[in-house]
């Protein structure tokens, strides 16, 4: 399958919800810790033994931390970055017009960004400034910051059915679940002893959150009952930094970690790991399953790889 080597570390890795060919990348020089990020966007060839194509690359002054496609607009693509930045860009518009939009509300490293599925006009930023804000295309200001957590926000996601309710996953150890309309939080969770690096909304039922965490686990939660998690997925062997609900098998869950690997469980089962993925020789820090493509999966990490492969099949096969 399709491999692609960046010039910079990767960060992110999300397919595109319009287009099963295209792919958008968020990379970071020196590790993230200082220097320059590029936004990539990919082409993958019909035939899978060409090389995969960049369509656009857009510079940033930062690493690239974070990416997510708008949901409204096939062209647009936000960029969350290390100087605080949020970044709108427009593969209809040249390099010279880009980005169409900045916004520099985050006084420390935005973390992620994440596109409402439901309200498409609207997105989430996440940072090391312990907050979230909401933001939308046509407003030159966010329209809310969420200020609870007591430590970095890592990673803030909306759910896929309710317009105004997401979570967020933070270094303080907790899960949060909010509704726009409230005027604070309506769930806090306590979701691992160590810092949660990531969470995610199942497709299929809505009351099914994902956390993971410094702790080397996958927790599945139920927001209707979480004294307890449903299932503790352990596996990795370091930091779980990234994971993904297949959009495509309700149970399915992907994961990547600083041990390198990537891991697709099936949290129902007993013996949950499918499939342990070790083609990356480097920390494993973005993932994403397809939308479009039922188990089309992605990676990528700090050794400036991008793979691009189906599940069960080898990453690195030719």
């Amino acid at each position: 399958m399709p491999v692609f080597k960046t010039p910079f570390n990767g960060y992110s890795v999300k397919f595109s919800p319009f287009y099963e060919n295209r792919l958008a990348v968020g990379t970071a020089q020196n590790f993230g810790i200082l220097g320059n990020g590029r936004l990539h966007v990919l082409e993958l060839s019909p035939e899978p033994s060409l090389p995969i194509a960049e369509v656009a690359a857009f510079d940033t002054a930062d690493g690239v931390y974070d990416v997510a496609w708008s949901e409204s607009h096939e062209s647009i693509v936000v960029a969350a970055v290390a100087d605080g930045s949020v970044k709108l860009y427009d593969l209809a518009l040249p390099p010279s017009q880009n980005p169409i939009r900045s916004f520099h509300e985050h006084s420390r490293e935005v973390h992620s960004a994440d596109y409402n599925p439901v309200r498409r006009d609207s997105f989430l930023s996440s940072s090391w400034d312990d907050s979230v804000k909401l933001w939308t295309l046509d407003r030159p200001t966010s329209l809310r910051t969420f200020r609870e957590h007591a430590y970095c926000v890592y990673s803030a996601v909306w759910n896929p059915r309710h317009a105004d309710v997401f979570a967020s996953a933070s270094g303080d150890c907790t899960l949060r679940v909010w509704d726009v309309r409230e005027p604070s939080s309506t769930i806090i969770l306590p979701a691992h002893d160590f810092e949660i690096l990531a969470c995610d909304w199942n497709k299929y039922d809505d009351c099914l959150i994902s956390t993971a965490s410094v702790d080397k686990s996958v927790k599945v939660w139920d927001i209707r009952s979480f004294r307890v998690p449903l299932c503790v997925l352990n596996g990795h062997s370091y930091a779980v930094r990234k994971l993904k609900f297949s959009p495509h098998v309700r149970n399915l869950i992907v994961s990547c970690s600083y041990d390198m690997t990537v891991c697709v469980w099936d949290f129902m089962l007993e013996d949950a790991l499918l499939s342990r993925y070790d083609h990356h020789t480097e920390f494993a820090v973005g993932v994403d399953f397809s939308v479009l493509v039922e188990g089309l999966l992605a990676s990528t990490g700090w050794d400036e790889l991008v793979y691009v492969w189906q599940h069960g099949t080898d990453p690195r096969a030719p």
